[in-house]
């Protein structure tokens, strides 16, 4: 029971940690990918199932927030300098591209197709919506 509320104490400072410097659409990508990592883990690990599921749960968290941070910046970015944006991990194995699509100037909002590939395959493909002055996006 000791080790359950180490965890949970690591695990609520971490989330207020985060909570400071995310937007909606992060705490969705750490969400799922925290839901992911939980369930992974937890199979992964037969001698001890919920050591797995929290950590697969972190794991997962942190990285699907990351990913989802670094989609919206690069659409952000796309957006502002009307030129393709593209990043990717030192090790090659994820690659983010965001390009300029159309701008309607009575909105004053921008559609940029964003692409995100994992391990050389296609995850996500979708156009998103980044409108002048916010900072949020809307995807379709």
């Amino acid at each position: 029971m000791h080790k359950g509320l180490v965890w949970l104490v690591i695990l609520s400072f971490s989330a207020t940690l985060l909570a400071g410097c995310t937007t909606t659409q992060t705490y969705q990508g750490a969400a799922a990918g925290g839901a992911l990592g939980a369930a992974a883990g937890a199979l992964i690990d037969k001698h001890n199932r919920w050591r797995g599921a929290v950590i697969g749960g972190l794991l997962g968290a942190a990285l699907g927030g990351t990913v989802t941070e670094i989609s919206a910046r690069a659409a952000r970015e796309a957006a502002q300098t009307g030129k393709p944006v593209a990043y990717e991990s030192t090790d090659g194995w994820q690659r983010v591209e965001a390009t300029p699509v159309a701008y309607n100037a009575q909105t004053k909002c921008h559609k940029v197709r964003e692409r995100v590939w994992q391990d050389g395959k296609l995850v996500k493909d979708e156009v998103r919506e980044v409108c002048e002055g916010e900072k949020t996006e809307r995807s379709y």
